[in-house]
């Protein structure tokens, strides 16, 4: 079973809420942020991006980079732009996205859940991306953004938190990017703290990353770190923990995750994927429904449905992205590597089937593929298997935004 740990969380003062959240760092290139941040002195990006308040010409990753994020903690606090709850709570937070809502727990969750596997990945993870977050939460001591957590369903939890957001009054209630509503709640009373604590503790198996494996594995190699460095410190220390929201697998959405190929097409490629694939014309992409794709190929969409011979019941090689990845890009393409080959890149359902049209039609690339999403049943299959999906499998919306959440790793004496 796991541990949920209450905490001090830093967080805006409730009239710079909207103003100080933002969309993650690492859906945002450093233009981007700049462009956000520019006229906005409250924007989350002045910490978790710092580089956008020093010369273009300067890496995201020098020292600069990483000193200015902690001194931009520091002004915030002392701004009272953020402020520090005086006792550890949870905290619930609401995403309504086109009417669905999804409300999470947050929280800390513990370092030896995760290297104990009772939290379960599904992605591999690149060195140079946890670097710099382990950069980022050294300068700033403190989880600067969160884990996107998920978990079977549990009635008991699910009854207390829906209880509380009945009872009483957010602390937040704003709506911003993509139109998605953001709502906060503090849970503050010590019997349902403890209720909750004791029902994950008693309840609950396991704990799945959906988004943020990077993020995670920095956050674990630098309290393993702090441990290291302080082995008489109590189980309690705050750095034994990382921030978390965690969300009911149900309520949860995957929004297809597409790809764009920059390759020639040869002259028998329509033979060659009649192998494994029935090819038809149509006019729309978009799959309705799995082992079925959409490619969309000199102004012209087609249908491609998987044979029955391509058909598993392994986790990972029956996923729709591994028939695709393997029978198209790997056989015909020769793309092997799709972390490091740049004839192929990925594009998130959000933007749309238009998008994937524009990029070709543009003659940036060659061909697009629409995928039907990955599934939630999917990635908690393949977790608890502990086998590892095919990079850019999933794509969550709504992004829970950056900024409303800080972890302090030396809020406890130790």
């Amino acid at each position: 079973m796991v541990m949920i740990h209450p905490f001090k969380s830093i967080r805006p003062a409730t009239e710079f809420s909207e103003k100080i959240a933002t969309l993650p760092y690492d859906v945002l290139n450093s233009a981007e942020a700049r462009e956000l941040g520019a006229n906005n002195p409250y924007s989350y990006l002045h910490i978790d991006k710092a580089e956008i308040d020093l010369p273009e010409t300067l890496s995201p990753y020098d020292d600069q980079v990483y000193e200015k994020a902690a001194n931009n903690l520091q002004t915030f606090l002392q701004k009272q732009w953020l402020i520090q709850d005086d006792q550890p709570l949870l905290y619930l937070y609401e995403l309504t996205m086109n009417g669905r809502a999804q409300t999470g727990l947050v929280t800390c969750t513990s370092i030896t859940d995760y290297t104990n596997g009772r939290i379960k990945k599904h992605e591999f993870t690149r060195p140079e991306k946890e670097v710099d977050r382990i950069r980022h939460i050294e300068a700033c001591d403190a989880n600067t953004s969160p884990i996107f957590l998920t978990y079977r369903r549990n009635e008991q939890i699910q009854t207390v938190t829906d209880e509380w957001k009945k009872t009483y009054k957010p602390v937040y209630d704003f709506t911003s990017f993509h139109e998605v509503t953001h709502r906060v709640w503090l849970i503050d009373q010590p019997e349902v703290i403890d209720q909750l604590v004791t029902a994950f503790a008693q309840d609950v198996a396991a704990l799945y990353i959906a988004d943020g494996h990077h993020r995670t594995e920095s956050a674990v190699k630098v309290g393993q770190k702090k441990k290291s460095a302080q082995p008489n410190a109590t189980d309690t220390a705050e750095f034994n923990y990382f921030l978390s929201v965690i969300f009911p697998k149900e309520e949860l959405e995957i929004l297809d995750y597409n790809r764009v190929v920059n390759v020639p097409i040869e002259a028998n490629f329509f033979e060659r994927l009649s192998v494994n694939f029935s090819v038809t014309k149509t006019e729309t992409g978009k799959p309705d429904q799995p082992k079925m794709f959409g490619m969309y190929l000199d102004g012209q969409w087609y249908t491609l449905t998987a044979k029955e011979s391509l058909l598993s019941d392994d986790p990972v090689d029956g996923l729709d992205v591994s028939l695709l990845q393997n029978h198209v890009f790997a056989e015909i393409f020769d793309i092997q590597d799709v972390r490091t080959d740049k004839r192929i890149d990925f594009v998130g359902g959000i933007r749309g089937m238009k998008e994937l049209e524009q990029l070709v039609d543009s003659g940036t690339w060659t061909a697009a593929f629409a995928i039907y999403p990955t599934t939630m049943d999917d990635l908690l299959n393949v977790a608890d298997a502990g086998k590892i999906m095919p990079p850019k499998s999933t794509w969550f919306e709504p992004k829970l935004l950056s900024g409303l959440f800080v972890h302090d790793l030396e809020t406890n004496d130790v």
